[in-house]
This record gives structure tokens, sequence and C-alpha cells, in this order.
């Protein structure tokens, strides 16, 4: 592809880490009342829709039918995988421990990236990086929000670790599959994908069907519009950082999205927001800024 602007990149790294970011409280609000399988399913069926439909208004070409396979493989990977699981495992675990484990994601991206054939070595600069954004989000953290005294669940504790296992593959996969040409028309067809699969499972495990809707308030579901929208808009941001960047630095945004629903918690939703919350944020900006500098 050919070289994209400072301006593009600022743009799309502006909306991964900001936009996505903000998804971690309407995510929150919404899967108090909406299951979370129907939640993700029905926002990426509904998002990706409309990018199938606008890309091809556009212009783009129609995809041959192996492109549904490719784009179909990453949706799965990445939108049911990543995407739904934590969301499920969000259910059973403290959000902080799912914001640690969902840290690992942009090292599991670096070795996925470096493990495949002919695959790219992270130079020393991103790797220390990465360790240090890590080691803030960990510090970030707060210890009754992993467990505290009480174990921890390993299900979802092990859900969360295998979504970002998933999330890294169908990340690596991403920038090297077979595509559409129109980035917008094959980040639609991936939502399709994962999204299908999504609604499937909720409707096997029977979380569809105990959905009162008139019982859903304006907040969650607005939320939900908030996700789809939104949300969707961020995940087709990161989808073009893998090919215009590099999937080690597209990932980072594990590590500025729980310090982004840190500060938004405290404006939103009465969450506190201490002087080390603040120093713990900033090592984080700091190995995020080795990584993207490189």
């Amino acid at each position: 592809m050919t070289q994209p602007s400072r301006i593009s990149l600022a743009a799309a790294f502006a909306a991964v880490y900001l936009i996505w970011g903000s998804t971690y409280l309407a995510i929150r609000w919404g899967v108090a009342e909406i299951p979370p399988f129907l939640m993700a399913g029905v926002r990426f069926l509904v998002a990706g829709t409309v990018f199938v439909a606008l890309a091809l208004r556009w212009g783009a070409a129609r995809p041959p039918a192996y492109y549904w396979l490719t784009t179909g493989i990453i949706g799965v990977l990445m939108a049911t995988g990543g995407n739904g699981l934590v969301s499920w495992s969000l259910q059973r675990i403290p959000s902080g421990l799912g914001a640690l484990l969902v840290g690992m994601v942009p090292f599991w991206v670096a070795l996925a990236d470096w493990l495949r054939p002919r695959g790219t070595r992270p130079p020393a600069q991103v790797i220390l990086g990465l360790v240090i954004g890590f080691t803030g989000v960990a510090l970030l953290v707060n210890p009754s929000d992993i467990g505290g005294e009480r174990s921890v669940d390993v299900v979802g504790a092990g859900a969360v670790i295998v979504a970002s296992l998933l999330w890294a593959a169908g990340s690596v996969y991403s920038r090297y599959a077979p595509q559409p040409s129109s980035h917008w028309l094959s980040a639609g067809m991936q939502m399709l994908g994962g999204g299908a699969v999504l609604m499937a499972i909720s409707v096997l495990s029977g979380e569809s069907a105990k959905l009162d809707w008139s019982a859903v308030s304006h907040t969650a579901f607005g939320a939900w519009i908030y996700v789809a929208a939104f949300g969707s808009v961020a995940y087709g941001s990161y989808l073009w950082l893998l090919k215009a960047s590099t999937p080690a630095k597209a990932a980072t945004y594990a590590y500025v999205n729980p310090v982004i629903a840190l500060i938004l918690g405290y404006l939103l939703a009465d969450e506190t927001l201490t002087l080390w919350s603040f120093g713990c944020s900033t090592v984080v900006v700091i190995g995020v800024l080795l990584v993207v500098s490189r």
C-alpha cells in the first residue's frame, strides 16, 4: 500500500486509543442489562452491513467468494474470539484482571509477527516499550480488582488469555491475508463473519431468549448504539493500522485504553482517580511512545 500520511496515522491512532478506550465504560453499562454475545453480535452485524453497503456504493469492486473465507477467518478470530470472549469473561472476573490480561496483547502480536514465516523481529526499543507499557498497566490495576484475597475464576481468566491469543493471531493474519482492496469493505466483511458466529452462540446458549427488551434502560440501549457506531469505526481504524503501521504499534491500544477508561470512569461514573493512577498512566504513555516512535 502507499505510504500513509502522518495525519492519517495520527487520526487512526486517536480513534483506536480514544474511542476504544471510551467503549470500556459503554460496554460495562450495556452488558449490565444486555447479554454479551447478543450485544456484540448485533453490533458487528449492523456495523458490517453498513460498512459493506457504503463501500460498494462508493465504488468498491464486489469481492470474489474466497475473500469471504479469508475475511471470515479474521472476523471469527478477532470479533468472535477476541471481543466476544472478553465480554463474556468480564461477567466472571474483575475488570482490573481483564485489563491486565488484555495488556498482554501487544506481546502476543509482536511474538506472532516474529514467529510467522519470514517474520519480523521487533527492535530492542519496541521490546523495551512493550515491557514498560505492560508494567504501567500492571501497576495501574488495583490489587483488589484482580481478585484480592479471594481466588480468581480460572475459567474467566483463561478465556481472556485465549481471547488475547486469538486477537493476536487475527491481527497478524489480517496484515497478510488476501482481502478486498477496499479497506472498509474488508472490515465490513470481517464484522459480518464474526457477528454471525456471535449471534449463533447467543441463540444456541439461550441468552438471547432470556432478554426482556422492555426492561432495557435508555442508558444500556444508548451504550449499545455508541459501541456499535463508534466502536466499529475504531475497529476499522485498527485493521487499517495493522497494514499502514506495524502490528506491535497498532496493538499498543491495549495499554492506552485502560488509561482512557480510568479517566472517563472518573468523569462519568464517579470512579476514583488517584495520584498513583496518574503516575502509572504516565509510565504507560512512556512505553507507548517508545513503541510508536520507532
